[in-house]
């Protein structure tokens, strides 16, 4: 019996069809995945050469930066006549991925009750790690941008003790509606509160349903974090010195968020298909097959070289952390056991300002990375993958909350 030619052509189509989607639903896990990882890490082989992509056309490099404006505009002044009741205090806390968060829900919170809002501190994981508002942020700026939305002062009244504060925890992206019903009650009777966010998702995908008081948290996400001038200063002096180390690329970088500490303690275990973290040879793997080459300058947030990054380093050679490109003068302050929240930031913004971002962790940062980087216009972020083909289309890989806009942020930008 012959093969009918026509059915085999429709086999094939269906197949392609299905391995496209499942691309495409593991890179919509990894945007969505909740800060959770599975496993040790497993043993991986070595790299295995990879025929070089150095062809014209083929390195996916882009000059597509698109300008866009912010669709808020600052909400109106709170009635002058009613005097502020109460105080909100709060801290910051784990990195300026969840400082951007934190400050959203406490500027809705103190604008929905009425009350003042304290400049917070800011503190790290271990016990007695805390720094002020000021030693990373730009107090005046942060103060001016609130104003008429909500009173700020930078300290609390010596008349009221922190301790005797009652503390309130809301969730992350808190609605007016949980305000009412589990936060005010407390404000009223004991006057001040202490807020603490917690996180049940690290998802900011855009809410289905708009409201009035979207600018509130659009102005308070977007508008009200400056940094100081200094740190402002090492980072330009960071990104300057990767755009003069890649030359070869027209002065383009890629930044990889690849922390060995997150993939030493969570794994990168494949689960039920997907994966939320990735390994350096995984990433060094992904990266050539769609398309970079040697030349190509890869700054990682990781902060000291580990061996574990040296299959990473073997594709691509002009792999830098921060200790090889700060400034000389600047790593006693920045890069000591003492300065972890320095450089958290330091990460968080040089991704933000890279030419591309390739997050081989899911979580926040990955999440308010992208947003910072929708409202600079900065639409090259790449999700990794696993690739069994010898070599891939970038532009396969760019990040859902690009490709369907459904960022938190598209609904402050426009």
């Amino acid at each position: 019996m012959g093969v009918d030619l026509r059915q085999v052509l429709a086999g094939i189509l269906t197949l392609t069809m299905f391995v496209m989607l499942g691309h495409m639903i593991k890179r919509d896990h990894f945007d969505s995945v909740q800060e959770k990882f599975p496993g040790p890490t497993k043993d991986v082989a070595k790299v295995t050469p990879v025929r070089s992509l150095n062809k014209k056309g083929a390195i996916p490099w882009k000059n597509d930066v698109q300008e866009l404006k912010q669709c808020w505009s600052k909400p109106e002044s709170a009635d002058e006549g009613r005097q502020p009741k109460g105080y909100v205090t709060f801290s910051l806390t784990d990195g300026p991925e969840y400082h951007v968060s934190q400050i959203a829900d406490a500027v809705v919170v103190a604008r929905y009750l009425g009350a003042t809002l304290v400049v917070p501190d800011i503190r790290g994981k271990e016990l007695g790690d805390k720094w002020s508002f000021g030693d990373i942020y730009d107090v005046e700026k942060f103060i001016e941008s609130l104003d008429g939305v909500v009173k700020v002062v930078k300290t609390l009244p010596s008349e009221i003790s922190p301790r005797k504060l009652s503390t309130v925890k809301v969730p992350n992206r808190v609605t007016e509606d949980y305000i009412s019903e589990h936060v005010e009650k407390v404000f009223k009777k004991s006057g001040s509160i202490r807020l603490a966010t917690y996180f049940p998702s690290v998802n900011m995908k855009k809410s289905t349903t708009s409201s009035d008081g979207d600018s509130v948290p659009c102005l308070a996400m977007f508008g009200t974090l400056e940094l100081q001038p200094e740190i402002s200063e090492v980072i330009e002096s960071m990104v300057e010195r990767l755009k003069t180390l890649s030359r070869k690329s027209n002065g383009q970088f890629i930044a990889v968020d690849l922390r060995i500490e997150m993939l030493g303690e969570n794994g990168c275990q494949e689960a039920s298909g997907s994966k939320s973290c990735y390994t350096a040879q995984e990433i060094a793997l992904f990266l050539r097959k769609i398309g970079f080459n040697k030349d190509a300058t890869i700054y990682l947030t990781q902060p000291r070289w580990e061996n574990s990054l040296d299959d990473l380093k073997d594709l691509f050679p002009k792999t830098y952390t921060k200790e090889s490109i700060m400034p000389a003068d600047k790593k006693a302050k920045f890069l000591n056991a003492e300065s972890s929240e320095y450089e958290k930031v330091i990460d968080f913004y040089i991704c933000s300002q890279s030419d591309i971002f390739v997050p081989a962790i899911s979580g926040l940062f990955y999440s308010n990375v992208a947003g910072k980087r929708i409202g600079l216009g900065k639409n090259q972020i790449l999700v990794p993958a696993t690739i069994r083909e010898s070599t891939a289309s970038a532009s396969k890989f760019i990040s859902s909350y690009i490709r369907k806009k459904n960022h938190l942020a598209y609904s402050c930008f426009c």
